[in-house]
Order: structure tokens, then C-alpha cells, then sequence
């Protein structure tokens, strides 16, 4: 089992989340809740990697060092 970061980016126009994923380029989806961007973006990552193994590509690990930074303003 593979574990992969996801960033969630509240869409404040549509209401919603936009989730990427750093070391699935082109990994993409949406959900009108967290829980929903959420359970999506477990969707897209499965059928990402599946494409990947299906084309003969290597899965890629997480992308090591992300970090967040807290900046008071």
C-alpha cells in the first residue's frame, strides 16, 4: 500500500474543493466537501496508477520533503 500527500484548495466561487496530488501530475479531481474531495481523490489516484501500470510506467513515491508553512499576518 502506497500512501501519496493530497492538497485541497477550497474553490470559494463553485463552493467546493479542487485536489491535487504533487507526485501524480495531472492526478486532478473535485468534491463539493472535504469528505467528498477526499473519498475522489482516492478514486483518482487508484485509476492514475492503474493507467501508469497499464502504459508501463513507474509509480512514483510521494514527494519527500513537502512541508507547511504557518506565516503570521
Amino acid at each position: 500500500m502506497r500512501e501519496y500527500t493530497i492538497i485541497l484548495d477550497p474553490d470559494r466561487e463553485r463552493r467546493g474543493y479542487t485536489v491535487t496530488v504533487p507526485a501524480l501530475p495531472g492526478c486532478i479531481t473535485q468534491g463539493k466537501t472535504k469528505d467528498q474531495a477526499i473519498e475522489r481523490a482516492r478514486e483518482a489516484i487508484l485509476l492514475h496508477l492503474e493507467s501508469m501500470l497499464a502504459d508501463g510506467e513507474e509509480i512514483p513515491e510521494d514527494v519527500a520533503g513537502l512541508q507547511v508553512l504557518k506565516v503570521a499576518v
